[in-house]
């Protein structure tokens, strides 16, 4: 992994806004998409793995409770990878990682827990075509056919239905990234897709390392977050957006009143 360090506001705008002039259709074009976390820390593990990693095969067993005891909230969702979003949004242990095309919502989710505000946030970075030259070829021809980069649901329910038929295309572990229809408010709102990859027990770090494909990790200093925090509140990239509800409104004016500045503003003497 590459890391760069921002010091301050304008260097999270350079950082993510660079390169991304499309000479092609004169246009500013990107094909990165980007995941903040609070603590610099943490790796790429989804919470599957966090909390199931003694017996990974419980993932069916847990997505079966859900579907049991959930019924009849999830009538509509039948489908493997509907189901799955729909799980990942409510918080039930998944192999999904969360992604969002904006840096600018990642540069949120990595500033909105001001209990970690004493540690640094970073933002991972990475580019998705670099993934498909390791593809299953029949997943690979599906990408090429519509010109895309990212899957579907539909293309997903077609091409491999259940969770395991992803492990029986290729010996060799791989990851997709794929985006959920804007069945949830949220989900929309977030700009959000998820990486999923074939064999539960392979961490998406794991492939990274393998193929060599590059990750960037914009890292926020502690002593920035709350300059990034405050400025993204003023262009609308906040709590009340992306949760949409009361609970939003309530998480944004619990921080919002907070008394951060005299702890953490100290570099600017105030």
């Amino acid at each position: 992994m590459r890391d760069i360090v921002l010091q301050n506001w304008d260097d999270l705008q350079k950082a993510v806004f660079d390169d991304v002039w499309d000479e092609k259709v004169k246009r500013y074009r990107d094909s990165r998409i980007y995941r903040g976390c609070s603590d610099l820390d943490w790796s790429l593990t989804p919470s599957l793995n966090r909390i199931c990693g003694h017996d990974l095969s419980l993932e069916f067993q847990v997505l079966r409770s859900f579907r049991k005891y959930g019924y009849a909230e999830l009538a509509d969702y039948t489908e493997t990878w509907k189901l799955l979003t729909v799980a990942q949004h409510h918080g039930l242990p998944t192999r999904l990682l969360d992604w969002t095309y904006s840096p600018l919502v990642a540069a949120h989710f990595a500033t909105e827990d001001i209990s970690k505000y004493d540690r640094d946030g970073v933002i991972f970075c990475l580019n998705v075509p670099d993934f498909k030259p390791f593809l299953p070829k029949e997943l690979r021809k599906r990408l090429e056919k519509t010109s895309s980069n990212i899957f579907s649901i539909g293309m997903l329910e077609k091409a491999a239905p259940m969770l395991e038929d992803l492990a029986l295309m290729t010996d060799e572990p791989f990851a997709l990234f794929f985006e959920p229809s804007s069945m949830i408010d949220r989900i929309a709102n977030q700009y959000a897709l998820f990486s999923v990859v074939s064999d539960p027990s392979v961490l998406l770090d794991e492939i990274l390392s393998k193929h060599q494909i590059d990750c960037i990790r914009f890292i926020i200093p502690k002593e920035v977050k709350l300059e990034v925090r405050d400025k993204l509140d003023y262009i609308n990239i906040s709590e009340r957006m992306i949760y949409p509800g009361l609970d939003g409104i309530c998480r944004w004016i619990t921080r919002r009143y907070s008394d951060l500045g005299p702890v953490y503003n100290k570099r600017h003497g105030q």
